[in-house]
């Protein structure tokens, strides 16, 4: 992902440098480097110094490597021809002008994509592995949820569905960021339709977020738990009423969660319709995990209609609105200056219908 990722920013400032035919404005560019590692040093730099024959010196940064767009534009991609045709569409920046007249410059403009795809040709097949108890799981893949779409690779999913009766896979974190994408972005570019949803959650977490401090998280508080608890059940409703989703939550088990604590959990679920099982793989194993198992099974029988937060059609501001509404429970999404001119401009290169 690194050396792909680099690759096309070598290829862009070399192109500037030697005569710049496709007129890119260098302060325009919006590729960035990257490196493997969280060195906030270098997340905004100068480079080009030294001389003419070292480039132009022009303004530029690094991300995390997990944040390139080439780690989400990998984890899409359907087989390495898609992929190909997906770099090819990356847009790194724009070329001299007004803002009417500016026009975007691709990776395929560069003719990059043959090159990043060779160097991706291996990086594009999931990687199997085997748990402590030697069951099979897919790993491959980790674009960040607050930037991408933090979901593993479709080819990793479709691959597990065919490979087992049952495949499970992880969404980001949370009901409304990870689950949000992996059902409104993942899911809908690539035609997959989950069986049930499994909502993961702690007593200490729900106490957290009731006021408690980490220190005294190991104390029972039931007081604390019911001001926690509606972070949970707007997650649930999530999955249920917006999503159309069956689902179970798993109580992730610590020892110094009470008999209290736990009971007054599945009374506010099941208020709401949704069953909580105990999982207590981290002490027993696989073996901890039968009971939430058997509901899942329970569920993924159960017809639903599964539907997406939004429409494909509308405006991205209005996509925003419906995301912030429907699954955060605000009332209206708040642009910047900045962000409706960006918002405009994609939908002015017909980024519009694409999900967000």
């Amino acid at each position: 992902i690194g050396a792909a990722n680099n690759l096309l920013a070598a290829m862009i400032d070399n192109h500037i440098f030697q005569g710049n035919a496709l007129n890119i404005d260098p302060r325009k560019i919006t590729w960035r480097r990257c490196v493997d590692m969280n060195d906030r040093q270098l997340r905004n730099v100068v480079d080009g110094l030294g001389g003419k024959t070292n480039g132009m010196p022009r303004e530029d940064g690094y991300d995390i490597t997990v944040a390139s767009e080439i780690m989400a534009v990998l984890c899409l991609a359907s087989d390495i021809k898609d992929l190909k045709e997906r770099l090819s569409r990356i847009i790194i920046g724009y070329t001299y002008g007004k803002v009417a007249e500016q026009k975007p410059v691709t990776a395929g403009d560069l003719h990059a994509e043959g090159a990043m795809t060779a160097l991706l040709k291996d990086a594009l097949k999931p990687n199997l592995v085997q748990t402590l108890e030697h069951v099979p799981a897919i790993v491959h893949g980790g674009p960040f949820a607050n930037i991408a779409h933090g979901c593993n690779s479709v080819t990793a999913t479709k691959m597990a569905l065919k490979l087992a009766d049952y495949a499970i896979t992880e969404a980001g974190f949370g009901a409304d960021l990870g689950a949000e994408k992996f059902l409104d972005i993942k899911c809908r570019m690539a035609d997959l339709h989950p069986s049930a949803v499994v909502i993961v959650a702690t007593v200490r977490a729900l106490k957290y977020n009731g006021g408690v401090p980490k220190a005294d998280l190991n104390n029972e508080n039931l007081e604390a738990l019911e001001k926690g608890i509606p972070n949970l059940l707007k997650h649930v409703s999530n999955i249920k009423n917006v999503y159309k989703l069956p689902c179970v939550v798993a109580i992730n088990a610590f020892p110094t969660d009470t008999k209290a604590e736990l009971d007054f959990v599945e009374a506010k679920c099941k208020e709401l319709g949704v069953n909580v099982a105990l999982s207590e793989v981290w002490a027993k194993g696989g073996e901890g995990g039968i009971k939430l198992a058997e509901e899942v099974l329970r569920l993924v029988e159960e017809p639903n209609d599964f539907s997406y937060a939004y429409e494909l059609e509308g405006s991205i501001e209005d996509k925003l609105n419906q995301i912030v509404q429907k699954v955060y429970g605000g009332k209206k999404v708040v642009l910047t200056a900045n962000a409706q001119k960006q918002a405009k401009q994609l939908e002015a290169l017909g980024f519009g219908n694409c999900p967000i």
